[in-house]
């Protein structure tokens, strides 16, 4: 309390003195009881009052004991219960949480995790993922800066997340508690089911398959895709103790139309505790895309041949030849080819401003640039009459669609007029020209998009010599041909735009974040924030109805399905204000990814112990961890002085005081009629 303070403090005691004793005692004869309990009032009341508006800081100190925390961490995925160790879970929690010694030395924090992290309060052993990353994010946040132990009960088997072994802070020390059994059986499993979520009817699609076994003896599985009855793959798989993977490879066809849902199996004559990891569903969305496209050329050339036959080998294109002049209506293409346009061509640009197609424009030495820099802006064009050769050079940065790169740098080289290509907005390149190694700064094969029309350019003919080399490196045309199909199938796709666009997968797995996303635009094509947006999903077995909001976000609106059953559903989302509706389906495959393990991440486990100087225990061990808590003298309680200042005017009952001491004035002098 400063001087100051003081000082005022004994002026309100004069002031109050001085004004109780000149109200109730100067100049009286007879002092009476009453007169001296009116003084009291009236001086406390004043005093109370002055000392409320001086408002004097009132400062009191308190010793507190800060025990080291130990957060007790508990898996509460369903892991833990199908590995029959649910009990242990729950016994070796409360053992430790319960220890007297524990809970003198260190402040207990009891918290469980399965897809989230959350403070224990009853643990079901239900959950559909294990994010062991989480949880080292969340004791980071909640003990900033602190010195501390871990105890995590835990398989250890992660489902999601970032890798935990160093996630966790490596000053403060983890000891994973180990459950399950950790005797090695005989278990085969299919580890990873890689495939394509889209495929085109007719067509066949690819499927990788990595099986895993786990035991010493050698044994012979058999391995099959089925969708419904039918078997549409099967072939036997060896193991020995020395070989415990195998990848499968399979192409299967896409004969109809529609979400395709199959299972891949792997079995043996063996006796396994696991069979849940033997079987692994997917799906494949097969798509009838036919797509025409139009090849539109003045002159004859090889590059027009090669062009028709890669294009054609998907069996959803069709290519028609077509001269510009021949040109009547462009409603019968989805992509036109432009090759080594000039002026003839005119007819041609002028019908597809109208049509708004997406194309793919080559260049040669018998291009007209001066006529492609008036139908075009993407790029501006200086050319002389000269011929150069342009190598390619692959972009790896790209990322407009997945292409692989087919050794570009050593096929042959493109001829093009001599000149600066200067780009005119945003393009995106896949291959660079170089003139004999030596960089153009210039792009050879890139693309382009405005206003929801794609464009791709290709600077330079004879690429017929490109699909010649493939063919040389590979035996065969079918990754060049791949690769001009993933720019048709680019420039085929529908970018129109829509007021209502909803995102959405075709198939999940059960257990996986159920999300769908949409964004709602006005006529200005704005996305509009106050969108009245719902969603009904109908389970095709049962017919049962269920009816959502979607949520408003950042610039999209989504809803969260998680919870339901694995099956097929059909939905529709629904802008109440406009009408607008957008109806789809999905699947939701039966996989549970916590039953896919028969034995604890010991070796996980063991890691993350070491990496953060801890030790793994297993179940029989308890005492043992209890007592390495207890012995170890770096966590130790600490004595701390907690200062506390608080304004007087904060204490609410001084108010209640002169409430009191005014409203008692008041009645004894109106009881002794002194007012």
């Amino acid at each position: 309390m400063t001087t100051n303070t003081i000082l005022l403090l004994i002026l309100s005691l004069l002031i109050a003195g001085g004004l109780s004793f000149f109200q109730y005692l100067y100049k009286v004869k007879n002092k009476s009881k009453v007169g001296l309990f009116l003084t009291f009032l009236r001086f406390s009341s004043v005093f109370l009052i002055l000392l409320l508006l001086i408002n004097p800081i009132i400062t009191t100190s308190k010793l507190e004991i800060v025990k080291t925390p130990l957060p007790i961490v508990v898996d509460n995925s369903s892991s833990i219960s199908f590995l029959n160790t649910k009990e242990k879970a729950l016994e070796l929690s409360q053992k430790l949480a319960s220890n007297n010694a524990i809970q003198d030395k260190f402040e207990v924090q009891s918290y469980f995790f399965d897809s989230d992290f959350r403070q224990s309060d009853s643990l079901t052993f239900d959950g559909t993922q294990t994010n062991l990353d989480l949880v080292a994010k969340n004791l980071k946040s909640i003990y900033k800066n602190a010195f501390y132990p871990t105890v995590i009960i835990t398989d250890g088997n992660q489902t999601s997340g970032n890798d935990y072994v160093y996630s966790f802070n490596e000053n403060n020390k983890v000891y994973p508690l180990v459950l399950g059994d950790t005797t090695k059986v005989l278990d085969l499993k299919i580890n990873q089911l890689n495939v394509n979520r889209y495929a085109f009817l007719k067509n066949k699609f690819p499927v990788e398959v990595f099986l895993q076994y786990s035991g010493n003896k050698s044994i012979t599985a058999n391995f099959s895709i089925t969708q419904g009855n039918e078997v549409l793959s099967k072939e036997t798989v060896s193991f020995s103790a020395s070989k415990k993977t195998a990848t499968v490879n399979v192409l299967l066809p896409a004969n109809k139309v529609g979400l395709q849902v199959y299972k891949a199996k792997i079995d043996s004559k063996e006796s396994e505790k696991n069979t849940f990891n033997n079987i692994k569903n997917f799906a494949v969305e097969v798509i009838d895309q036919k797509t025409t496209v139009a090849i539109i050329s003045a002159t004859n050339h090889p590059d027009i041949a090669v062009f028709k036959r890669a294009i054609e080998s998907n069996l959803q294109h069709k290519v028609i030849l077509v001269k510009p002049n021949e040109i009547k209506s462009l409603q019968d293409y989805n992509v036109l080819i432009l090759y080594q346009p000039t002026s003839v061509f005119k007819s041609v640009f002028e019908a597809n401003k109208k049509a708004n197609l997406n194309t793919f424009i080559i260049t040669g030495t018998s291009t007209d640039f001066t006529f492609l820099n008036q139908q075009q802006n993407n790029f501006v064009f200086k050319m002389s009459g000269q011929e150069e050769d342009y190598l390619a050079r692959f972009e790896s940065q790209f990322n407009l669609f997945a292409v692989d790169n087919l050794g570009f740098e050593n096929f042959p080289p493109l001829e093009n007029s001599f000149g600066t290509i200067t780009t005119n907005g945003e393009v995106n390149v896949l291959l660079s020209a170089k003139i004999r190694n030596i960089d153009a700064k210039a792009p050879l094969l890139s693309f382009t998009e405005n206003q929801g029309r794609r464009t791709a350019y290709l600077f330079g003919e004879n690429s017929w010599k490109w699909s010649l080399q493939s063919h040389i490196d590979n035996q065969s045309f079918e990754k060049y041909d791949v690769f001009i199909n993933k720019i048709i199938q680019y420039l085929a796709s529908n970018n129109a735009k829509k007021a209502l666009v909803v995102n959405h997968e075709s198939f999940y797995n059960s257990g996986e974040a159920i999300e769908i996303n949409a964004q709602y635009f006005n006529k200005n094509y704005d996305f509009d924030e106050k969108a009245n947006l719902t969603i009904a999903v109908t389970n095709v077995k049962t017919k049962q109805t269920k009816n959502f909001d979607l949520l408003k976000g950042n610039n999209t609106y989504k809803v969260n399905l998680d919870g339901l059953l694995a099956g097929s559903y059909n939905f529709s989302v629904k802008e109440l204000n406009s009408k607008t509706s957008y109806s789809s389906h999905f699947e939701i495959l039966d996989f549970d990814i916590e039953k896919q393990f028969v034995n604890p991440d010991v070796q996980k486990l063991k890691q993350l112990a070491s990496q953060t100087k801890g030790k793994a225990f297993y179940p029989n061990q308890i005492d043992a961890l209890i007592k390495t808590l207890l012995d170890n003298e770096e966590y130790k309680a600490v004595q701390k002085d907690v200062v506390t200042k608080s304004p007087l005017i904060d204490w609410k009952w001084l108010l209640v005081l002169i409430a009191v001491f005014l409203s008692t004035e008041w009645f004894v002098r109106k009881y002794n009629g002194m007012l």
